[in-house]
């Protein structure tokens, strides 16, 4: 090998190191751009009938081009992320942006997940349509919404009251009647209601909280992003068998807010 073609290999394997550094950048910077244009006081103000066709498009072009090409194959779970009117669920000067490729900020530093991501936990949870799912961390309101759109009913928990408050109302006048919310601690989950066939967990945790994994029904599962907050964690997939045995594994790395425990 003459000397340009060393030179030549070295370009490419730097290219690919900057490309990889960039994208991985990129991830980062997303999380927190979205965390930084966090307000205190959201309004959620809307009409049914701003649920316009130009929405409609971009709901099924997200659906196409950042789902559905990234590998989500379950129909009930695609069916659901069109029909759902995910602008409706951020405030009104973020509606332009609602069908980014990216989380956005709802206030009290939290964040609507990225629609890929969405879609990916409820896929992985197998939801079907004699289901009770629980959700800890109802933020907006738009994970509950797209299960509600498979599941017979949902359970979801918010720890931060004025969040929990505006997606009960929200919900309500989007008619999602499947669907019931409890401002608290989602670390104890919802004892009354279980045990769930699904259970999706949208806030970071250090660890599974055992309670939870408690009220996972026999061949049920649970969507968890576990680890530290504002470095790399992974989703995992809990599942119980029909024996009672518990199996967990990672699926990939994700950036989610921290699990609270507490508001003041």
């Amino acid at each position: 090998m003459n000397s340009s073609e060393k030179h030549i290999m070295h370009i490419t394997y730097f290219d690919l190191l900057l490309k990889r550094a960039c994208y991985q950048l990129l991830v980062v910077l997303s999380f927190f751009i979205a965390l930084s244009l966090v307000s205190g006081d959201v309004c959620y103000c809307f009409s049914l009938e701003e649920d316009s066709a130009g929405y409609e498009k971009l709901r099924y072009e997200m659906v196409e081009k950042q789902i559905a090409a990234r590998g989500i194959r379950d129909e009930n779970v695609l069916r659901a992320m069109r029909n759902v009117p995910r602008h409706l669920f951020v405030s009104e000067k973020r509606r332009g942006s609602a069908y980014g490729d990216f989380p956005l900020s709802i206030g009290y530093g939290q964040t609507i997940s990225q629609p890929y991501i969405v879609a990916l936990m409820t896929e992985l949870l197998k939801p079907g349509k004699d289901d009770v799912a629980l959700e800890v961390g109802t933020g907006s309101g738009y994970q509950a919404a797209v299960l509600s759109e498979i599941v017979k009913e949902v359970y979801t928990i918010e720890i931060i009251p004025p969040l929990g408050r505006a997606a009960e109302k929200r919900l309500k006048e989007l008619a999602y009647e499947n669907i019931t919310v409890k401002v608290g601690d989602g670390y104890y989950g919802w004892e009354e209601y279980g045990p769930f066939d699904c259970i999706v967990v949208t806030a970071a945790s250090d660890h599974i909280p055992p309670p939870l994994i408690k009220q996972l029904k026999k061949g049920g599962k649970m969507a968890i992003p576990v680890g530290r907050p504002f470095l790399v964690q992974h989703l995992m997939l809990v599942e119980r068998s029909e024996h009672g045995d518990i199996q967990t594994r990672s699926i990939l790395p994700v950036r989610f807010v921290p699990f609270r425990r507490e508001w003041k």
